[in-house]
């Protein structure tokens, strides 16, 4: 079973001119150069585990959760082994864990009985495992496989529609959007700058446009100011004194 959040109701923005997607790409690079996961893992089988386990989860609580679980077991014989229960009892913490727990266990034998215990390397062989959607096997393709693939999670379609970059109204939309006006050479990475964006800069509720490196080129508007400029001026505190003209 594939578990994948429900898509944010888009945030429509004036579509961003073509001439403004690389150098707002350029900026977000310049603003995450060493931008990848997030997610701790040591191999395929564990990053493939940790993004099916992610879903509607951040991404610190699920490296809380496989930090102990992945020291117990980290490949899909031993995962097996373990058990929907056994695994239960690691990733309690986590939303959904219960059909987290049944699709792991069924990815897993899956890999064995299919893959000799290996995750593979084709976009349908990944999306016909347990809890592998079409944003997983992205991840997967890209991180593990290198391939320029983009993975649209809540944050990427907020940005794709928000900034006008890429807006759709399903995730596959501002996939399809996002692959076909960023840059080629720009792709390999553009999933993983957007993503840090989009979690530590241009957040759901407020967008922070007043640190943002990319606000030049981005179609949002009005753009949102600091905070300290939107507050109303403090009223003056204590007893004030009435000046007469007199003693002015």
């Amino acid at each position: 079973m594939t578990v994948t959040p429900p898509p944010a109701k888009p945030i429509r923005a004036a579509h961003m001119p073509t001439r403004n997607v690389r150098p707002f790409m350029q900026a977000l690079h310049d603003t995450w150069p060493e931008a990848k996961t997030e997610l701790v893992y040591t191999d395929p089988y564990t990053l493939l585990v940790s993004v099916v386990l992610s879903a509607q989860a951040t991404d610190a609580s699920v490296n809380r959760a496989t930090g102990p679980l992945f020291a117990k077991a980290r490949t899909p014989a031993a995962m097996v082994a373990l058990g929907e229960a056994g695994l239960g009892d690691f990733i309690k913490t986590i939303g959904l864990w219960k059909a987290k727990a049944r699709a792991v266990i069924g990815l897993s034998q899956l890999l064995i009985d299919q893959h000799g215990g290996e995750v593979p390397h084709d976009r349908d062989a990944l999306e016909a495992l347990p809890g592998v959607g079409r944003k997983t096997a992205n991840v997967v393709l890209n991180v593990v496989f290198g391939e320029a693939t983009i993975a649209v999670d809540t944050h990427l379609f907020r940005l794709g529609n928000r900034t006008g970059l890429a807006p759709g109204k399903t995730p596959r939309a501002v996939e399809d959007g996002l692959l076909k006006r960023i840059p080629k050479d720009m792709l390999m990475h553009a999933h993983h700058w957007l993503i840090l964006h989009g979690r530590y800069i241009c957040k759901a509720r407020l967008p922070e446009c007043w640190r943002c490196n990319a606000a030049p080129w981005c179609a949002y508007q009005p753009k949102s100011l600091p905070p300290a400029a939107t507050r109303p001026s403090p009223k003056p505190r204590g007893r004030t004194t009435a000046v007469t003209i007199e003693d002015a």
